[in-house]
């Protein structure tokens, strides 16, 4: 079984209100269309959340295709290795994709390659420019997990910090461009929103 965790526990200070997780993306809640997306390429769906948040999501995830299950922050606002952290402990399978909650346009096609890449070790991250993308992968969960705990016990809140920890396969070059370009397009503002929307299939 593969899981899917989106990470919808942040406050998008630039994003405003309402909850960006929430907002309304050509008529569906932006968090439902990245759900959607990943559908194909998982068997079950963790939402990673503040308590406050959970109510909402639900009603966005009516009906959704897989089983869906909550992850709350047990302490918010620790920033995204903690919601990635809290996601995976609550995922029931040995690898999970992760994906953040403003990506409606992730390429469920590069998530099943990334679960095909991550086998047999601790993840598969793609790299962009340089850059890792650890909120667009795929992780041994329970690897992960404690690889980030380390990394807060230790006081390291950069994202990449529990790399150093793991066996990561870094996806770039001609093997990610062989996907959808705009799969790491963040929506993070009311501009970048209404131009998503005019683009959402």
């Amino acid at each position: 079984m593969a899981a899917g965790v989106v990470v919808a526990g942040g406050r998008s200070t630039r994003f405003g209100e309402p909850d960006k997780a929430l907002a309304d993306l050509a008529g569906v809640p932006m968090v439902r269309r990245v759900a959607d997306r990943i559908a194909p390429a998982i068997d079950a769906l963790v939402l990673n959340c503040r308590a406050d948040q959970r109510e909402g999501l639900a009603d966005a995830l009516a009906g959704y295709d897989h089983p869906v299950s909550f992850a709350v922050d047990p302490e918010p606002d620790r920033g995204p290795m903690a919601g990635i952290r809290t996601g995976l402990r609550a995922a029931e399978s040995e690898y999970a994709a992760v994906v953040a909650c403003d990506m409606p346009f992730v390429d469920p096609a590069l998530v099943a390659h990334l679960f095909e890449r991550a086998a047999g070790r601790d993840g598969a991250v793609p790299r962009l420019d340089g850059y890792f993308e650890p909120i667009h992968a795929v992780y041994r969960a329970d690897a992960m997990a404690a690889a980030c705990d380390r990394a807060l016990e230790r006081g390291d809140r950069r994202i990449v910090a529990p790399f150093e920890d793991l066996e990561i396969a870094a996806v770039e070059g001609e093997e990610l461009a062989r996907f959808a370009g705009d799969s790491f397009e963040n929506v993070n503002t009311r501009e970048a929103l209404a131009d998503a929307a005019e683009r959402v299939e």
